[in-house]
């Protein structure tokens, strides 16, 4: 009586369950999940920031609760420009405002009859929609500062944040 041992295989059914009737294809598959799943980790915590509107500072252009992107690489080989809609840090990275620049380091910013004025002449803001009776005196920006606000002037300026903020504070631009 010779006894010999084989080994124990697992059941069929269970191999093919966890590992399917093709291993080399079920490791290649793994392997490209977990590529892909690196590669968004990457682009949504290094490159694109998502950032959801709240409030209604930036109508029309962008509505209450509207979801958008951050490109945070858009401004490493050039400086923010007027007109460029950006994200800008407060305290964190988990809360931003969504604002438009209008105003350059080095210059003269104004509110008058509901006209920016740079440096006393009237900015061309074709993205406006609505009526403005802002009168706000001049402030001149610091050479690291940028004068930040949102579309919607039709709020009182009281109840609207703009501001002027450092060039360190501004997390990028918007896409879209």
């Amino acid at each position: 009586m010779g006894m010999h041992t084989e080994k124990a295989k697992p059941p069929t059914w269970l191999r093919t369950a966890f590992i399917g009737r093709h291993p080399e294809r079920t490791l290649r598959r793994v392997a490209v999940l977990v590529v892909a799943g690196l590669v968004v980790f990457v682009v949504f915590s290094c490159l694109l920031l998502p950032i959801r509107v709240e409030g209604i500072s930036m109508l029309p252009t962008y509505r209450n609760r509207q979801f958008n992107l951050v490109n945070r690489l858009s401004y490493c080989r050039h400086e923010p420009q007027r007109g460029d809609v950006v994200a800008i840090r407060t305290t964190g990275f988990h809360i931003m405002y969504l604002k438009r620049i209008i105003g350059l380091p080095g210059e003269r910013v104004a509110f008058h009859r509901g006209h920016v004025t740079i440096n006393g002449q009237v900015l061309s803001e074709p993205y406006l929609k609505f009526a403005c009776d802002w009168e706000l005196p001049p402030e001149v920006l610091g050479p690291d500062e940028y004068f930040l606000v949102g579309d919607n002037r039709s709020m009182p300026p009281g109840e609207h944040f703009m501001f002027k903020a450092s060039r360190a504070r501004i997390v990028g631009k918007v896409l879209f």
